[in-house]
Formats: C-alpha cells, structure tokens, sequence
C-alpha cells in the first residue's frame, strides 16, 4: 500500500518538474536566439542537472568525454538517458522522429539541437549521417543510442551501425557511455526504463514516485575510427557496453 506522503512528494515533484520545464521554454524561445552555440549548450547542461534533481535523481559519473570533435555510443534505457548524458556534459543528441511529437518535451529537445531520424526510412538515415559528419567536421559532440529503441537495462540490443559511418568518414573518435539506474529498492531499478507499452506519463509518475532513484554514466576510453570498418566498431563497442552492464556496478565504490 502506498503511503500518502509520498504520492504527496510525486505531486509536489511534478509541480516542479513542469515549472523547470516552462522555464526551459522560454529559455529556448527569447534567450537561445542570442546565444551562440557554445553558450547554449552550457545552459542545456544545466538545465538537465537541474531537472534530474528535480525529478528525484541522483547522478554518479565515471571517466570524462574525450574532447570533440566526438561521436558517443551510449545504450538506451529511458529518455532519462538525455538528461543524463546532457548532466554529464552538454551534447548534441540523434533521437527517433516520434519524440519530436511529445508535448513540450519534443519542442525542448529539438532546442537543444537534437537531429531527428524516422528509423522506419532506410533512406532517411543516409541523411542523418551527413547531418552528424557536418556537425563532428564543426568540433560538436553528438551522441546516439545505435540499439534504435529502449531496453530494460540488463543487458544491450543488437547495434544498428549506419550512424557510425559520420565517424569513419570524419576520423572523429567514438566512445563507448554505459547507462543503468539503481533505486532504494534495487541495484537495476523498474522505475527508470521507458520500455514496451509505457506511455510517457505513466513512466514519468514511475520515475517521481522512486525512492533513492539513481543514474549512472560511465565513459569508457575513446576509440579511434580512423579506416574503420563499420560494422566491426559497432560489434566493439556493444561488446564493451555489454561487458560492462554485466559486470554489475559500472561505477566504482570509491568513484
């Protein structure tokens, strides 16, 4: 049985979280249009940090992103993984089509410089590589999730390479980030994966009712794409991140 005092902590989070989510808003409609790119992408950094705060996250980190130009190879378990990949540090994201639909989020996300992709058109994720090498030639970080949907965090889907090929051709540095979320009540936590059925509203009352909910990023060591093939990195870098998720604990106690 639930205790009311913490349907009270939800209701009071979601009260939060939506204020955050309108000051975003305006952020992004009168004050991004004077900013320059590097200025923006500081104030995605912190308005991510504070809206896992918010929601009731904490964050624990692990290595740091190699400097851009950077292509980061992440697993997918939550659009939690944005935010905290942004916490991180501030990157230029390729999500599916859909989450542009989303009320206000999609709007918020698309600020934030996000490239869209419609993973259904074969041919629409040619055009998405040339928008990531365009943007890896200018010394932006972008970073993908190549498993194409979310999965429950145990373990990592099969890798969709294509999007590794803006890489190759730039000679840009990969990185593999490993994602998993913990709670008061488990070391892999339901509360956090954003997966099957689960409307957004129904996996964002999951997160704000969590106790102790936690997300862990840990950045594994860049690797070079020079000449490489394609499908070969994409089977690398799942392997690292697969290792590492069945390790356990991608964080160190004493990090």
């Amino acid at each position: 049985m639930l205790r009311p005092w913490r349907i009270l902590r939800a209701g009071w989070r979601l009260l939060r979280v939506l204020v955050h989510g309108l000051h975003g808003a305006l952020i992004c409609a009168l004050l991004f249009p004077r900013l320059d790119t590097a200025a923006r992408m500081q104030r995605v950094g912190w308005w991510s940090a504070k809206m896992l705060r918010l929601l009731g996250l904490g964050l624990r980190q692990q290595g740091r992103l190699h400097p851009g130009p950077l292509l980061v190879v992440a697993n997918h378990v939550s659009w939690l993984d944005i935010l905290a990949l942004n916490a991180v540090h501030p990157v230029r994201f390729v999500s599916k089509a859909d989450v542009r639909h989303w009320p206000l989020l999609g709007w918020l996300v698309a600020c934030g410089g996000t490239l869209f992709i419609e993973r259904e058109r074969k041919r629409d994720a040619l055009r998405v590589v040339h928008q990531v090498a365009e943007a890896l030639r200018g010394g932006e970080i972008v970073a993908v999730f190549p498993e194409g949907t979310t999965s429950e965090g145990h373990g990592v889907l099969p890798f969709h390479a294509n999007l590794l090929q803006a890489a190759i051709a730039t000679e840009a540095p990969v990185q593999p980030a490993v994602l998993r979320y913990r709670d008061a009540g488990a070391a892999l936590s339901s509360a956090a994966p954003y997966v099957g059925d689960t409307s957004l509203a129904e996996s964002i009352w999951s997160v704000v009712m969590a106790e102790g909910l936690e997300a862990q990023v840990r950045l594994e060591p860049a690797l070079g794409a020079r000449h490489a093939d394609r499908r070969a990195l994409s089977d690398h870098l799942r392997e690292i991140i697969a290792a590492r998720l069945a390790s356990g604990e991608i964080i160190s106690p004493e990090s």
